[in-house]
């Protein structure tokens, strides 16, 4: 019996706020940031292969990573790797690879995960994607999963649902995207509100009705492709209409539009992992709560620092507290743990004040 289930990974990031670890050369979804022995790229896939066929995942990336990918997953078919012409956002990426599950596979479901992300209770992440799959198999129905909050944490988007349905999947009332603290503090403490995982299931043929019906001038761009789509004449085909393709997100674009959008409340631990404190969540500590990756630390009065180095470096640390302590082969960052989200901008700065590149 055909398997009908599909899974797209959307690898085109440059996850800038892990550097000097993640560079545009070889961004963090191909790093072993967690120091666990795999990239996150790798971790993804095998994840989703415990319920999707091997060959049925695709990876949605740049054209510069394609060779990175297929050396971290040599088990793949090149073909299983579409490289975006040029750089977009998630819309038109998804859009392609739907159109390209389809015609492939008129009666296909599909996962679309972030490569980057670290998940917890694996068990549980496929059983709540297993049910995923069994409910937009009947319904048309666009899934999400939400993370039930923690704290109120202004960095993620926020899922308002209807609480009254049944079966654990809720038909979504609103998105709010990053809310201040004071509505992020409200939303927790109503208790109808998730954090958007960025993790969705559906039909591929619903998926592009959605596009047909929220964003018609990508779905008739895209629709001029049908004769090509899985032949030899796609990549000519999207070199020349790809970059035509609006800049716009999938949320913006056709998950806070649709009424057809449903939430389920993951059962599994999830982490985004944006910004190097958030390896604090998913590592071991020290007693004076220091998170160290690859390194040999000794400590003198050093307390709540994240240390990530090369493999088995020796780091002394005397009367440090809170701070980030990062290096790669080429450059040793040393920033307070309250400047996470500046790391982007502070490799810029550096660039452009000491005229030097960094990859």
């Amino acid at each position: 019996m055909k398997n009908h289930n599909y899974a797209v990974i959307m690898a085109g990031g440059v996850g800038s706020r892990f550097w000097p670890v993640s560079k545009k050369a070889h961004p963090k979804q191909f790093q072993d940031i967690l120091g666990s022995g795999k990239t996150l790229m790798q971790t993804t896939f095998e994840r989703l292969e415990k319920f999707v066929p091997a060959g049925n995942i695709y990876i949605l990336t740049n054209e510069i990573y394609k060779k990175i990918i297929l050396e971290q997953l040599p088990q793949i078919d090149p073909e299983q790797v579409v490289a975006e012409p040029v750089m977009r956002n998630t819309a038109p990426c998804i859009l392609m690879a739907a159109m390209k599950i389809y015609t492939r596979d008129p009666e296909a479901k599909m996962i679309v995960a972030p490569s980057d992300h670290w998940i917890h209770n694996e068990y549980n992440f496929a059983s709540d994607v297993n049910l995923a799959f069994k409910t937009v198999e009947k319904a048309n129905k666009l899934i999400t999963f939400g993370i039930r909050p923690s704290l109120p944490n202004t960095g993620y988007g926020y899922i308002q649902y209807n609480p009254s349905a049944s079966e654990n999947i809720y038909p979504v009332k609103k998105f709010t995207e990053k809310p201040d603290f004071d509505t992020a503090s409200h939303f927790v403490a109503a208790g109808n509100y998730l954090w958007n995982s960025g993790i969705f299931v559906w039909k591929a043929s619903q998926i592009i009705h959605s596009f047909r019906e929220f964003l018609p001038d990508m779905y008739e761009l895209f629709d001029n492709g049908t004769p090509f789509w899985n032949t030899s004449l796609e990549p000519e085909f999207l070199s020349v209409t790809y970059p035509s393709a609006e800049n716009i997100s999938i949320d913006h674009g056709i998950i806070e539009k649709s009424p057809d959008v449903f939430v389920i409340p993951a059962s599994f631990s999830w982490n985004d992992l944006g910004t190097w404190c958030a390896l604090e969540e998913e590592l071991p500590q020290d007693v004076d709560r220091n998170t160290v990756v690859n390194s040999r630390f000794i400590p003198l009065e050093a307390k709540g620092n994240i240390i990530r180095t090369e493999k088995d470096k020796v780091v002394f640390v005397d009367g440090l507290s809170n701070y980030i302590i990062i290096e790669n082969e080429e450059v040793l960052v040393i920033v307070p743990k309250r400047k996470e989200q500046e790391i982007k901008e502070i490799r810029q700065n550096v660039m452009n004040r000491y005229g030097v590149h960094f990859g």
